[in-house]
């Protein structure tokens, strides 16, 4: 199989040249999500082709040869794919370091690739510290091997606490990849092309080193020093497992948006009256959540499909629009060169999304439904989530959702290169057997994230002002990241 795939690499890129000359869903969504829905609609693919911003034909390398709008994505397809496993087992990096992790590791990954990206420019233009020597790479590089390399040495660093046999299973797909991409090429080519890849990620490592507000959290995720404010309403925490999950990640080193520059919505008032919209809401997870426990209705189905909360069982909820994005690159038939500049952004918009979402998670300090519920409305009441474990919510406060926010800042990305209207089917768990995992379909990429924030409510484990202001703030961080400009 492996001389196959590059038998037709080789094809495909014989053929490229030869031709260049003549070439080229439910009740809790709906109203929330037509209020999204009418303020997102895209233009498809806007501004990353061949053409610098004059319409010049620019190019970055000297090696034509290897130019990446030639090539297939598989090799960002297939580190993505180990990405999403090794995530899954990762303890203690969920949501906030993976979202940290896949941005820098995007971000390696493109420099690495950047002189084969015609027209695209260098983050070091914008993002002070990141110090790349690009005068370094050598004249004749195989790209794809340079990708290689620089994927292993950055997942090896961004993915933590995982066991040795999974930490293995990088130099194993390294080496098979090597193997495979290496076939016919000198060994000073393979060992230059290499050696650029591996510098590349040590230069975005030792940036990534520079911002000790991460480093500082990275390996102490719920900090003995963080005691919450208390007052009525608030979040706290019952027992050292539900410990503040990183209190402190809005100092959090940013790419495109600043959480100081973001805008906030307060949430609504607390209140214990019965006729309030606080206790509504509060009433609406009550029902919701044991209608759908009940009846195992649809409702559960999206709420156990979304829920991506537990460790050792899913993936988390920022690697998840990851695994979507694997799905998309296939469905729209993108090109190396336009699938790298993709993930790039979309590590962006996630990582800045997590830095301001946790930022007003500490500042309104909105307790958990089941908190409320078993004070004023029902004290036997379980979250949905409490069957996959062992407690009964995320260790965090409510407001706003962070699942929300991963959702729409991921969405806005989406939507901005392809275009709101969509025929997509989310397959991510497909054949999972422990929970409700059937592929669920789409026609627009505002409903999927709609669907995906306001599943958090018959999960229990979140009111629906969370998740409206999650959904909000997450499609202003992917406005801001969609004016990024890539290429000249």
């Amino acid at each position: 199989m492996t001389q196959q795939l590059f038998k037709y690499g080789i094809a495909f890129l014989l053929f490229a040249v030869l031709m260049q000359s003549c070439s080229e869903d439910t009740e809790l969504i709906s109203s929330e999500e037509s209020e999204f829905r009418d303020n997102r609609r895209g233009n498809g693919r806007n501004g990353n082709g061949d053409n610098d911003g004059n319409g010049n034909d620019n190019d970055n390398g000297n090696n034509n040869e290897q130019r990446l709008s030639r090539l297939h994505n598989d090799i960002v397809e297939e580190w993505t794919d180990l990405f999403l496993e090794l995530d899954r087992y990762a303890e203690g990096m969920r949501p906030n370091s993976t979202s940290r992790a896949l941005a820098y590791i995007h971000l390696g990954v493109y420099e690495t690739a950047l002189a084969g990206m015609r027209g695209y420019v260098s983050n070091t233009t914008y993002l002070s510290g990141l110090e790349i020597d690009h005068d370094q790479q050598a004249e004749n590089i195989n790209y794809e091997l340079a990708i290689n390399a620089a994927y292993a040495v950055l997942m090896d660093h961004f993915v933590i606490n995982i066991s040795s046999d999974l930490a293995q299973e990088i130099d194993r797909l390294e080496n098979q990849m090597e193997r495979r991409l290496s076939r016919d090429i000198r060994r000073e080519a393979v060992e230059e092309s290499q050696e650029w890849g591996i510098y590349v990620a040590e230069q975005v490592i030792s940036y990534a080193l520079t911002d000790q507000a991460a480093m500082d959290q990275i390996y102490d995720p719920q900090p003995l020093s963080y005691d919450p404010p208390s007052g009525d309403g608030y979040w706290t925490f019952s027992a050292e497992p539900e410990r503040a999950l990183f209190p402190y990640w809005e100092s959090v080193r940013t790419f495109v948006i600043a959480p100081d520059e973001t805008s906030t919505v307060p949430p609504i008032a607390y209140s214990e009256d019965p006729s309030s919209e606080y206790y509504k809401q509060m009433l609406e997870v009550y029902e919701v959540n044991n209608t759908a426990k009940s009846e195992d209705n649809e409702q559960l189905w999206i709420a156990e499909f979304w829920s991506d909360d537990v460790t050792g069982l899913t993936f988390s909820p920022p690697a998840r629009q990851y695994a979507i994005a694997n799905q998309l690159i296939e469905q729209y038939d993108m090109n190396l060169e336009e699938t790298i500049a993709f993930y790039l952004k979309l590590g962006y918009a996630l990582n800045d999304a997590a830095v301001a979402t946790w930022k007003y998670k500490y500042q309104y300090m909105v307790m958990r439904p089941n908190v409320y519920i078993h004070e004023f409305i029902d004290s036997d009441f379980q979250t949905n989530l409490y069957r996959l474990i062992p407690w009964p919510n995320p260790t965090f406060p409510g407001y706003p959702s962070g699942h929300s926010a991963f959702a729409s800042a991921a969405a806005g990305v989406f939507i901005d290169l392809f275009g709101d209207e969509t025929d997509f089917t989310d397959k991510s768990h497909e054949g999972r057997t422990e929970f409700r995992s059937t592929p669920r379909t789409y026609s627009t990429f505002t409903e999927m994230a709609a669907e995906n924030g306001y599943s958090r409510i018959p999960l229990g484990v979140h009111i629906k002002m969370d998740c409206t202001e999650g959904l909000r703030l997450g499609y202003e961080i992917a406005d801001a990241v969609n004016t990024l400009q890539l290429t000249r």
